[in-house]
């Protein structure tokens, strides 16, 4: 059998009527590779006078991951960077020691109804790197290289596939890749060493005949497979070498639950930095 678990999401509201999809961190799985966070905003229509904006609050011992198939927000974190975050971009940002960050709507979308529609997945830190500076990356989306297949076209976001690398540097072996496919498309995966999953975002797809429908995680072997589609499908693949379990609490991620209690005592005394010109915060 291919796939070997299907998580389904369950959703959760980020406040102000903002609501994800949350696959990761699951009751049959914890983490896919190092990915121990999965959530899926959207398409979420914002209307004018909507205020979907996340206040500055803090995170350690990971690496977030945010990427868009539309719409537009604004990072800003403690380290001093502001970057508009837009469609077909990948935005790293290592956590390590501790970082403040915040993400708002684009002064220019304000006001407009514009759609927001994208994935945000969390990447645990080897042990070695937990506590390593903070840091953000922008890697543009024209950076991303694409492949194309027997139908069907590969954006790989990071790691490599079918033989091209993406300039994103990760802190571990990690694969995360972006398909759009054809009716009839065909996928031949190579079989690896570590784990993967696909998430449908559009449309239902079979792994070796085995079907997985859209909006699920279907969990994969390190087998050779392949991944047929009888419609249009879109979907994203995500996976790496696993990392060991994590403690996890709120936006903390360690490997060691006392680190998770300094954090919290931090965070309470507003002692992990602060994202310049901003005031507010999320309590822990």
């Amino acid at each position: 059998m291919a796939i070997l678990h299907v998580l389904k999401p369950h959703l959760k509201d980020l406040g102000g009527g903002s609501m994800v999809r949350r696959l990761l961190p699951a009751a049959l799985r914890q983490a896919v590779g190092p990915f121990v966070f999965f959530d899926h905003l959207g398409p979420v229509t914002h209307q004018p006078g909507d205020d979907h904006d996340v206040r500055p609050h803090p995170h350690i011992g990971l690496s977030t991951v945010t990427y868009l198939f539309q719409g537009a927000m604004v990072h800003r974190d403690s380290t001093g960077v502001v970057q508009r975050i837009e469609p077909g971009a990948i935005n790293w940002m290592t956590a390590g020691k501790g970082i403040v960050h915040s993400e708002r709507a684009p002064e220019d979308l304000r006001g407009t109804r514009y759609v927001s529609h994208g994935l945000q997945l969390w990447c645990a830190l080897p042990p070695a790197l937990e506590e390593c500076d903070p840091a953000f990356v922008h890697t543009p989306a024209a950076a991303i290289p694409e492949v194309a297949g027997e139908g069907f076209t590969t954006r790989v976001l990071i790691g490599e596939l079918f033989g091209v690398t993406s300039p994103v540097k990760p802190t571990s072996p990690t694969l995360y890749a972006e398909f759009s496919v054809l009716p009839g498309s065909v996928a031949h995966l190579p079989a690896t060493g570590f784990e993967r999953a696909i998430y449908g975002l559009e449309g239902s797809v079979s792994v070796d005949g085995e079907p997985l429908a859209p909006l699920t995680l279907g969990v994969l072997d390190g087998a050779a497979c392949t991944i047929t589609a009888p419609g249009a499908a879109h979907f994203v693949m995500i996976g790496g070498e696993p990392l060991g379990h994590r403690h996890m609490v709120w936006n903390f991620v360690s490997s060691r639950p006392d680190r998770i209690e300094e954090a919290k005592v931090a965070w309470r005394a507003q002692s992990m930095g602060q994202v310049p010109g901003e005031t507010e915060f999320i309590p822990f």
